[in-house]
């Protein structure tokens, strides 16, 4: 027996430590920790729903449309209003934009290092590799100009890009010719994600924190050049994810099939919804809402079974309450796996863990039965050497981060449409992207989605002003510890089981951490507040005050 820890957890946002028991080479108990404090509740408190908006999507830098969208729902509902359909449709286009940087950033830019080796590449055969692009159905590249690029980090020992990752475990199995196509596309991958914010900037005035959406619609009117300007970077963008990140996916799967055997997590799974549909309800958006029990079973959202336990996190009791009663109240102890252990809460649906992300939102769609998704989920499977409809086989760690490239696809797919769409909205003359508050008090909860899974923004306003604000993001849950049951958090669970060879780099372990896709820069966050008002000090498990 013997403890394997990775901290930091790098290639990830924010900070994350993973601490494991490993017993005969397998993951027999893990604790997975936040390591700063999230205050982003307090920040905003006696401030308007319109300023809240701005300041959440602050809690990101990869998702800051999702909070500033989630924010503004829950603003929407306590006016009161119900948005213009050319909102809406700006809306998803810049909600797409976000989730097609944010995946292709994690598919390859931070997962993809654990499966592809760059210096590997160095001895491909660049014409194999061209044969081997061709069959796997993926596109080439200058592979003969690539290598010589590599061959010069590896020269003067500076790695750049490819620094600082565990090469050496002789766990690693693409071909040199894979690696070398996979780590073109990694190069690829990072120009294709600046295209999607461009997007984003294009239509939100700036990225990554963006102007545009604002409780009651939008404040981006579009003109022809611009329409002009959009189509043509969405093209690009549907025509590269297109051909590439489905092949690449299953050239990984292809040669990780180990990765089918472990990872599974608590096998319950949440998505509140994202990219609204002209009906505005969360079963029928273009990836609706719903919850999977751990046999998979549908059913509707129900925010009265939502709570948050804080009795192995950092904060003041151990009860398991609603969020507006639970609250945000600090208080640092120490790091002890046998008591409190993370700034992370534990979020439980109807008593239970759920995990959230697109690999939840894809099996909702799935029992949902949205065409596209049930068609790529059916062949990906088949592909995988699976019956269509055994999602069973999806669920572990290859399952949780093929799956998602199918989503890429779905949005990209979709965004062509919105374009269409808005284009004839204004040929056809409506001009309406903003509706006005018809009252100052109320509440409303923002039930949606961010690219890392389900978002909840709720808030309690009085004369215009917010007396109470409460968020769970989504690695909230992913990276909940232990609850008052003993069960385990998501991240922990899947923890378990893990194969083990190299207690000092535990690639499989960190291959089903990244599968999450983990932000802790959402799930805690340290405040400097420099407003006057009073905040309580807080610690922390480093000693930084």
């Amino acid at each position: 027996m013997a403890r394997s820890i990775i901290d930091p957890i790098t290639r990830i946002e924010g900070h994350l430590r993973a601490e494991m028991e490993v017993t005969d080479g397998v993951v027999t108990d893990a604790w997975v920790s936040g390591g700063c404090f999230r205050g982003m509740e307090l920040v905003v408190r006696d401030r308007t729903p319109e300023d809240a908006a701005f300041i959440v999507q602050r809690i990101c830098g990869v998702c800051p449309v999702s909070h500033m969208h989630a924010s503004s729902i829950a603003a929407e509902k306590a006016y009161g209003i119900s948005i213009p359909n050319n909102a809406r449709i700006i809306r998803n286009l810049i909600e797409g934009s976000q989730f097609l940087h944010s995946h292709i950033l994690w598919f390859y830019n931070l997962a993809g290092l654990d499966y592809v080796n760059p210096l590997n590449a160095l001895s491909a055969d660049p014409v194999a590799a061209y044969d081997l692009a061709t069959e796997l159905g993926t596109p080439s590249a200058d592979f003969v100009g690539l290598q010589d690029r590599l061959k010069k980090f590896a020269e003067n020992g500076q790695l750049s890009i490819f620094s600082g990752n565990w090469f050496d475990t002789g766990e690693y199995n693409l071909t040199p010719e894979a690696d070398l196509i996979l780590t073109a596309h990694y190069l690829e991958a990072l120009q294709m994600q600046a295209k999607a914010s461009e997007i984003a900037g294009l239509l939100g005035g700036k990225m990554p924190h963006i102007m545009t959406i604002i409780p009651g619609g939008t404040a981006f009117v579009p003109t022809a050049e611009k329409l002009d300007d959009l189509k043509g970077l969405v093209d690009e963008l549907y025509t590269w994810v297109a051909n590439t990140m489905i092949p690449d996916t299953l050239a990984v799967a292809k040669f990780y099939p180990e990765a089918t055997t472990f990872g599974k997590g608590c096998g319950r799974y949440g998505a509140w919804g994202v990219f609204e549909r002209p009906s505005m309800e969360m079963n029928d958006r273009y990836l609706p809402a719903g919850v999977l029990d751990d046999q998979l079973n549908l059913s509707d959202v129900d925010e009265s079974k939502i709570t948050e336990y804080v009795g192995h996190s950092w904060y003041e009791g151990d009860a398991d309450l609603p969020p507006f009663e639970q609250g945000v109240k600090p208080a640092f102890t120490e790091y002890n796996v046998d008591d409190r252990y993370t700034w992370n809460k534990c979020p439980r649906y109807d008593g239970k863990p759920l995990e959230t992300g697109g690999f939840a939102r894809l099996l909702v769609a799935y029992k949902r039965n949205v065409p596209f998704v049930v068609e790529h989920i059916d062949s990906m499977l088949v592909a995988l050497g699976a019956q269509k409809g055994d999602l069973s086989a999806l669920q572990n760690t290859l399952g949780r981060t093929g799956a998602r490239q199918i989503e890429t696809l779905y949005v990209a797919t979709l965004m062509k449409e919105w374009v269409n769409e808005l284009c004839e909205a204004v040929q056809g003359g409506d001009s309406s992207y903003f509706e006005s508050p018809s009252r100052i008090d109320g509440e409303g909860t923002g039930f949606w989605e961010a690219p890392r899974g389900a978002l909840y923004h709720s808030e309690k306003v009085k004369d215009g002003k917010i007396t109470d604000y409460q968020i769970i993001i989504p690695s909230t849950w992913n990276l909940a510890p232990h609850d008052p049951d003993g069960n385990y958090g998501p991240m922990e669970q899947a923890l378990i089981g893990v194969p083990v060879a190299d207690i000092e780099k535990p690639i499989n372990a960190l291959r089903t951490v990244h599968s999450f896709d983990p932000c802790t820069a959402c799930a805690v966050h340290i405040v400097e507040p420099k407003t006057g008002k009073s905040f309580e000090t807080v610690t922390s498990p480093w000693g930084v005050k």
